[in-house]
């Protein structure tokens, strides 16, 4: 079993910068690629960004290349989502996710454990 605990989370202005954290606990973190997906009001749950297992391979969706880091440490079993320049349009709840698999997927239905969520508003 995998317990993920998201923080982080808040309101920002346009143009600031948040940092989400996703506390791993319950097998080896280090066993488990990891994303972070967003789910905005009435809409599907989506992947921004993941990591593989190594940290070698990472994925960034268009819409956040170049403001969203995703880094992980596998000795404080942690996951971490750096957002610079934020927009009214990152506004959801963030979610992260761990997949028994060495490499990332786009696809919620392969990651078989989430945290509960935390919530990002940008005002502008």
């Amino acid at each position: 079993q995998v317990q993920l605990v998201e923080s982080g989370g808040g309101l920002v202005q346009t143009g600031g910068s948040l940092r989400l954290s996703c506390a791993c606990s319950g097998r080896t973190f280090s066993s488990y690629a990891m994303g972070w997906f967003l789910q905005a009001p009435g809409k599907e749950r989506e992947l921004v960004v993941s990591i593989s297992r190594s940290g070698s391979s990472t994925y960034y969706a268009d819409s956040v290349k170049g403001r969203f880091t995703i880094s992980r440490d596998n000795a404080k079993n942690t996951v971490y989502l750096q957002m610079n320049s934020l927009k009214p349009e990152d506004t959801a709840v963030y979610y992260c996710a761990a997949r028994g698999s060495t490499s990332w997927s786009r696809y919620p239905d392969s990651y078989g454990y989430w945290g509960q969520g935390t919530q990002v508003t940008v005002s502008s």
